[in-house]
């Protein structure tokens, strides 16, 4: 099968590097705006476009990763689409839940495979607690709470293209790694969100911009004089608290200023027969906590856990899988049901629909300072 990735920033090269450990993908091209044939040289990827359109006309990809700014997916995926070409879309979705209602229609009606990057699913001790939930191990649901913290724009010098509410939207922090929370929380639980409440704070009311481009996560050093002041007006940090459809009640800090945590999701379950918490900066590990009897700690060991889980992991017990692993195990899910039809358990343009629609509500919520209910 043949892949093409469009948009070449640190995720983009991810997308690339786990495609090849697929074994029966080749990444055929790579499209983005700045220095394409020169990324597609350093990336080993035989052909570089400044445009994608040229690019999918005339490689013909099987499937096309969308790994650019949120306000060019729709554009991206339309034209794939129209083209029987299967899309993978990092999230969110789209720029606008219209948008996103517009994707999703128009796949399913041209029979295309359309899948999106919630690669939090595939941690395999994240997927071990779907087990343990599924299994009744864990009881009725009581409560839910955790959260997703970095630090990468902790300094007002930290800029990127995720501030500006032109190309993210109008969310940026819960938008960016607030949707991989939630989707983990609906999917772990088999529960869905009926009712939110939340909190933003914009901590950086400005910026400095730098006057020239830099990379996520490329931690450049730049001059005084290399940067422009400019208004913010996306947000640093979200709190949202939520009721779920079975009487649960849950919350999360998501924050994108908390120093000293690089990427770190965390998510605690209380149920009626034990709690689970999982930390994704110890993620080969699920604590479970008892009331009558010692607590434990489940260690990723494949010949221990539940068969589904066992399957999400490549190497014995002992040997760490972590975040690459996770697009892995997800991208095999799509490339399976491409080659043969397979159903999987990834995200799709119904699941980026939904967080769209999730974090629309979540968003008046936060102007509003109200409930705000969640209807579908």
């Amino acid at each position: 099968m043949k892949a093409a990735v469009i948009g070449i920033g640190f995720i983009g090269a991810v997308h690339i590097e786990q495609l090849r450990r697929l074994g029966d993908v080749e990444v055929v091209a790579l499209a983005d705006r700045t220095e394409p044939e020169e990324k597609a040289k350093q990336l080993f990827v035989p052909k570089g476009y400044h445009d994608y359109k040229e690019m999918i006309d005339k490689e013909k990809p099987d499937c096309v990763h969308i790994c650019t700014p949120n306000n060019t997916h729709y554009q991206i995926a339309k034209y794939a689409i129209e083209k029987g070409i299967h899309v993978l879309c990092e999230k969110p979705m789209t720029y606008t839940l219209q948008e996103a209602n517009e994707l999703r229609t128009l796949a399913r009606e041209k029979g295309v495979i359309h899948a999106m990057n919630f690669n939090y699913r595939f941690y395999p001790m994240a997927y071990q607690m779907r087990e343990m939930v599924k299994n009744g191990e864990v009881g009725n649901i009581y409560t839910i709470h955790g959260g997703y913290l970095q630090d990468w724009l902790y300094f007002d010098t930290d800029y990127n293209w995720r501030l500006e509410k032109e190309a993210s939207g109008a969310s940026r922090a819960f938008a960016d790694i607030g949707s991989h929370w939630i989707d983990l929380v609906e999917f772990v639980t088999g529960l869905k969100v009926v009712e939110v409440l939340a909190d933003f704070a914009t901590f950086h009311k400005t910026r400095k911009k730098p006057k020239k481009s830099i990379d996520t996560y490329s931690g450049m050093s730049l001059r005084p004089d290399d940067y422009e002041e400019v208004p913010i007006d996306t947000e640093d940090y979200a709190a949202v608290l939520f009721h779920m459809n079975n009487g649960a009640h849950a919350c999360c800090h998501i924050s994108q200023v908390f120093a000293g945590r690089k990427n770190q999701m965390t998510l605690a379950i209380g149920g009626s027969k034990c709690a689970v918490e999982w930390d994704s900066e110890n993620s080969n590990s699920l604590w479970i906590g008892k009331r009558g009897e010692a607590n434990q700690i489940y260690a990723k060991d494949p010949s221990i856990l539940a068969p589904k889980t066992a399957i999400l992991s490549s190497y014995p017990g002992g040997h760490v899988e972590g975040f690459a692993d996770s697009f892995k195990q997800n991208f095999r899910q799509i490339y399976d049901r491409i080659a043969s039809g397979k159903t999987g358990e990834y995200g799709d343009f119904e699941t980026g629909y939904r967080e769209m629609y999730l974090g629309e509500k979540i968003i008046q919520s936060a102007r509003e300072k109200r409930w705000i209910s969640v209807d579908e």
